[in-house]
């Protein structure tokens, strides 16, 4: 006879999931010592900006806009809780609710344990050290400090929950190739945020500029979970009814995440997936196939021409170059431009970072290079094969880069150098097209499709010779137009600027059939060498 064990005696589920975090983090680092050395490494930085940020925010205290900078910082901090799920899923395993779907557990004790062992780790760390600080940056007397008791964990748990709610709603997109692109397409998030950080900075470092953001911290001191900051200055300041009203606010918010948390859960770990449904779906993009085909030349350069189109449409990392490309491309000029301090020719800026594509272009390949190579057998096949890709890149590149010519210009309203700059810049495209062909056949190197790296372990110093080497070798081979520049600027002759533009798209095409004749024989002469690089990922 079996004896039913008492429920005081059955450990909680709460205990379980914490000790399940503990021990998933211990197993990871018991993997290897770079990932030890990595997490160590990722504490230490951390806890220095933690301290960093906990002395800045009690430097505020007593300061005039000590309640806007504490809003706007637990806002831009939810914001990064709400998104990072959608671009790093793989960072915490217990983010992937789906494992627990064969237990038999309810929704609510579910959420209300993984809300606790969510709240073990470097990031509630580093909430918490910037809620406290920014309680005690706007927080004055006994109700003041009252209020921040509650407050910062309101805060700190609603963030949470917050990052818990987003990927239990997205975790079937998380898990499949769409969110593999997605998260490929982090460092294009990363890159743009950089620049608005960098711009916001120069703006704000302005005499008076902290006080352009007093309109937006009086929006954002009532919505959660900045309300809750804005909750400890209000009572500070002896606005009981308002700062009640904001504590109330992310109270509700909180009930209203843990619920959306809560059924998300629940859908999750009783609905089908895509694995126990019927696959055999008519495709919906049947009659698309050759839809492409049709706008390109026939033969082989329009079959290598929509391969290449397709990559950049379908393959993750393809898509993540050229997406980062295009955003950084228009960004750096136009923020300059924005600030009063650019120059049009900044501008050209884009062809450099478009250029960029046309480098390593059989290693976006990988091992599927071989039925590449199978149809190569001379410098003329190698040569018709560059040229396709080639033109597939400028189909998308040139009108681009002319675009952000004419977008700087307007915004700077130098129209007399528009002429010029877009010569210039369609001589540093085709100087770029021109060392990046040679460049793919000499230095190709191996891109891992899974994971965040873009070079294959051990081939980093070929990735560095190839794009380095080619961006120094495109700007030599632009020297005569820019000599030419500089010529006609030094004579004074303005008025012959506009020559720079036919010199300029002629020189670029002229320069970019040259280094393609240049690398076809070397592509044909070497095809098992790039194959072995590109398929070593």
């Amino acid at each position: 006879m079996t004896t039913a064990t008492h429920p005081r005696n059955v450990p909680g589920l709460t205990g379980t999931f914490v000790r399940l975090k503990l021990s998933l983090l211990r197993n990871g680092l018991r993997q290897s010592a770079g990932r030890r050395a990595a997490y160590l490494a990722s504490v230490v930085v951390t806890l220095l900006g933690a301290a960093l940020l906990l002395l800045g925010l009690l430097a505020l205290r007593g300061s005039t806009h000590a309640a806007t900078v504490t809003v706007l910082a637990l806002a831009v901090l939810a914001v990064g809780w709400a998104v990072m799920p959608l671009f790093f899923p793989s960072g915490d395993e217990t983010l992937d609710a789906t494992r627990l779907v064969m237990l038999p557990l309810r929704p609510r004790p579910l959420v209300r344990a993984l809300l606790v062992a969510s709240l073990v780790g470097i990031g509630p760390l580093f909430t918490l050290c910037l809620a406290a600080g920014s309680a005690v940056a706007v927080g004055r007397g006994v109700a003041g400090l009252l209020t921040g008791i509650v407050a910062v964990p309101l805060a700190l748990v609603l963030c949470v929950a917050l990052a818990r709610a987003v990927a239990s709603a997205n975790i079937r997109l998380l898990t499949s190739r769409k969110g593999r692109d997605l998260a490929v397409l982090s460092g294009l998030l990363i890159a743009v945020g950089a620049q608005v950080v960098n711009f916001g900075a120069q703006r704000l470092s302005t005499p008076g500029g902290l006080s352009k953001l007093d309109p937006a911290a009086e929006i954002l001191r009532w919505i959660p979970p900045s309300a809750s900051i804005g909750a400890v200055d209000s009572m500070s300041r002896g606005s009981y009814g308002t700062g009640l009203a904001q504590l109330a606010l992310c109270g509700a918010a909180l009930a209203l995440v843990v619920g959306f948390w809560g059924r998300s859960l629940t859908r999750l770990m009783t609905s089908p997936d895509g694995s126990t449904l019927q696959a055999a779906e008519p495709s919906r993009n049947r009659g698309r196939a050759h839809g492409l085909s049709r706008l390109l030349p026939a033969g082989r350069t329009g079959t290598v021409m929509e391969r290449s189109l397709r990559y950049v449409w379908r393959d993750p990392k393809t898509k993540a170059a050229w997406v980062t490309s295009l955003a950084i491309g228009l960004i750096v000029p136009l923020f300059n431009a924005l600030q009063g301090t650019g120059s049009v020719y900044f501008a050209c800026f884009a062809s450099g970072m478009l250029g960029i594509l046309m480098y390593n272009q059989f290693g976006q390949d990988t091992s599927a290079f071989w039925m590449v190579a199978m149809t190569i057998s001379s410098p003329r096949d190698a040569y018709v094969e560059l040229r396709a890709r080639a033109l597939a890149l400028t189909l998308l590149t040139l009108p681009y880069a002319a675009f952000v010519v004419v977008v700087t210009t307007a915004v700077l309203g130098d129209w007399g150098r528009l002429a010029e700059v877009l010569g210039l810049s369609f001589a540093l495209l085709g100087a770029m097209l021109s060392t990046g062909a040679w460049a793919s056949a000499r230095f190709p190197y191996s891109i891992p499709q899974e994971g965040y790296k873009n070079v294959a372990p051990g081939q980093a110093g070929l990735a560095w010779i190839s794009i380095f080497g080619g961006m120094v070798g495109a700007a030599l081979l632009c020297a005569p137009v820019i000599a030419l520049s500089i010529w006609l600027h030094v004579r004074g002759a303005r008025d012959a600027l506009w020559v720079l533009l036919p010199v300029g798209a002629c020189y670029g095409y002229g320069i970019t059939v040259a280094g393609l004749r240049l690398a076809a024989p070397r592509v044909a002469g070497r095809l098992p060498e790039i194959l072995a690089a590109v398929s070593r990922g």
